[in-house]
């Protein structure tokens, strides 16, 4: 499968889950979350990179290309030596902002209680 294309064996007509797949994956939130958090119009690849030490350059591309793909980054290229290129977030995206973020106060406010459960579910 491709990274465009996920489909529900009993409703694969329905893009819900398709876009809630690609949207909640391991790193695309992390990266809007990180381009809102940057507080300016643009982004560099770099800068993104620095500010998510653990992803790897071609998981980053990857990501990024999905979100352009859906149309919630923009990616603008400058030709220049060597080549700069940027990212934005579009409109789309910052309607949704205010929903990934009611999501990060929720995570914040339950974390202790979630990881007090997952340890007694683990023994430890």
């Amino acid at each position: 499968m491709d990274r465009t294309t996920i489909e529900d064996a009993v409703f694969p007509n329905c893009p819900i889950r398709n876009i809630l797949a690609r949207l909640c994956d391991k790193w695309s939130l992390l990266v809007i979350y990180t381009l809102n958090k940057a507080g300016k119009d643009t982004v560099r690849f770099k800068e993104l990179q620095r500010e998510i030490p653990d992803i790897s350059q071609k998981m980053l591309t990857v990501t990024l290309r999905t979100l352009e793909d859906d149309g919630y980054v923009t990616r603008t290229v400058y030709p220049e030596v060597p080549p700069r290129v940027e990212y934005a977030l579009t409109d789309r995206t910052r309607s949704l902002l205010p929903h990934v973020n009611a999501l990060i106060e929720w995570a914040l406010e339950n974390k202790d209680a979630i990881m007090k459960d997952r340890k007694k579910a683990s023994g430890k």
